[in-house]
């Protein structure tokens, strides 16, 4: 059963990326990862790994890897805030419904202070945004 490896491997970090080669080629017939590269995703920066040279092919496969990280992290956020939603959705409905007055005790003052600094980014943004229209 033959498998298909890609030619690169992205292990991927906080800050972005350590990028290998993939070679299955050597006379072991073991699958090798040599490190080629690193990325920045901030600054999309690709740092060649010690004194290597990276082709114009390792540099697009890169380029085209931190083009999808960048479309899957983007993603990722909206769908954390959808469900930061629900969540706000369902402490609403476990607050009146199932929490007693120790649990609310515990958590009031926080959710307070929190709903409270984002209604006002989101006051602030929407105006933004409203008179930015003008």
């Amino acid at each position: 059963m033959a498998v298909d490896l890609p030619e690169y491997f992205f292990r991927t970090r906080d800050t972005g990326a350590s990028v290998f080669r993939v070679d299955t080629g050597n006379r072991h017939r073991r699958i090798e990862m040599d490190q080629i590269a690193t990325v920045v995703m901030r600054t999309g920066e690709i740092r060649a790994h010690g004194d290597r040279k990276l082709t114009d092919e390792d540099k697009a496969a890169i380029k085209t890897w931190i083009a999808d990280r960048r479309e899957t992290l983007d993603w990722r956020q909206m769908d954390d805030i959808l469900r930061a939603i629900d969540h706000l959705h369902h402490t609403a409905h476990w607050t009146q419904s199932q929490a007693t007055d120790e649990q609310l005790e515990m958590v009031t003052d926080s959710l307070l202070m929190a709903m409270h600094d984002l209604r006002t980014v989101l006051v602030r943004k929407k105006a933004e945004r409203m008179l930015g229209d003008d």
